[in-house]
């Protein structure tokens, strides 16, 4: 079987880290067809279109897309590509796990969490407009639909991976209509999963019980605006954005990317770290049912990161990109055993 994927490099460090990633992902003998588009800056200069009709129709055509990272202007410029996507293909259920891996130093070992963020609504919309000059006024839409569905996407994935504990985040002691409908919708769906335990944090005081202890957090599931800053708190578990993998499920279709920037500083020169685009990829792998290949370069992974020296700069190694894609391969051909996946889908 074919896979036919379309593939975002994005810009800056974006065709380094995605390409390397493409070779490790065909290392392991699955059969891929890529549909490679532009996106953002390079976009508008070839087709006069921030996302062109080219990759829209791809995306439709074959339904699952890999992103490397793109460059987001700010304060001005043209809206994020990323939530451009998000609305175009109703990708409301942003997926982010948060797992260690070996050599990365941090301040907590052993962290297995997961940030289910709303994707299509909220403040981090954008909905937004000058009333009068000098006055801008934001829109934060929250409704019981998207409510509802990503809180039952939040614990179909924990009965399906065997997840015992669910908290919905909000703010709804002060924004007591938007997030007290989130709230009971979350509520009112946690009642057809009752071997999952439930319950309700305050955002504020969930950063503050993170940073003291986030090994008492297993899933939260929470809107978009709150699941854009968490996720990022929650990077810094693990050694930051460099390290953590990003999804975006709809019903139709699914696009996997890295969640960090484009480090324009640093293009062209070899030294990005692959790592967040093939986590990505790797929970692409698990979307098309490729468990098997994607616990190899699981394993694969680890192992290389165990090894200082196979390692980027940035993690106090001295390969570069290429190197640390040639090292996991090699890995992946060793007599490493992989260990076994879960069979669970995440969509």
């Amino acid at each position: 079987m074919t896979h036919k994927i379309t593939l975002i490099p994005g810009d800056g460090i974006g065709p380094e880290v995605t390409q390397a990633t493409v070779r490790i992902l065909e290392a392991t003998g699955i059969k891929f067809e890529w549909e490679q588009f532009a996106a953002g800056a390079e976009a508008f200069e070839k087709y006069h279109e921030y996302i062109p009709k080219e990759l829209t129709e791809s995306i439709e055509r074959t339904r699952v897309g890999l992103k490397g990272p793109v460059t987001t202007p700010i304060g001005g410029g043209f809206a994020s590509i990323n939530v451009q996507l998000r609305k175009q293909f109703e990708l409301y259920a942003n997926f982010r796990p948060i797992k260690n891996l070996p050599h990365i130093p941090t301040r907590y070992p052993g962290v297995d969490l997961f940030i289910v963020r709303e994707n299509t609504e909220g403040l981090y919309s954008g909905i937004e407009h000058e009333v009068v000059p000098g006055v801008v006024e934001s829109l934060k839409i929250i409704t019981e639909k998207a409510s509802t569905r990503i809180a039952k996407f939040a614990f179909e994935y924990a009965r399906k991976n065997k997840r015992k504990k669910i908290h919905a985040i909000h703010k709804a002691n002060i924004m007591k209509l938007s997030d007290g409908l989130f709230l009971r919708c979350s509520r009112n769906v946690s009642k057809d999963y009752p071997e999952i335990t439930y319950g309700e944090h305050i955002v504020d005081n969930t950063c503050m019980q993170l940073v003291m202890n986030p090994y008492q957090y297993d899933i939260l599931v929470m809107e978009n605006l709150y699941g854009d800053i968490i996720s990022d708190l929650c990077s810094a578990f693990v050694g930051g954005l460099g390290f953590v993998p990003g999804a975006n499920f709809g019903d139709q279709c699914a696009i996997f990317e890295a969640v960090h920037g484009s480090a324009p500083d640093i293009a062209g020169k070899d030294i990005a770290n692959p790592t967040a685009v093939l986590r990505s990829a790797l929970l692409m792998l698990d979307h098309l049912g490729e468990y098997e290949a994607s616990a190899r370069i699981t394993t694969a992974l680890e192992e290389v990161y165990r090894t200082k020296e196979k390692l980027t700069r940035d993690v106090g190694g001295s390969s570069g990109t290429s190197k640390i894609a040639d090292s996991v391969i090699e890995a992946m051909q060793s007599d490493y055993k992989p260990q076994p996946a879960s069979q669970a889908s995440t969509a």
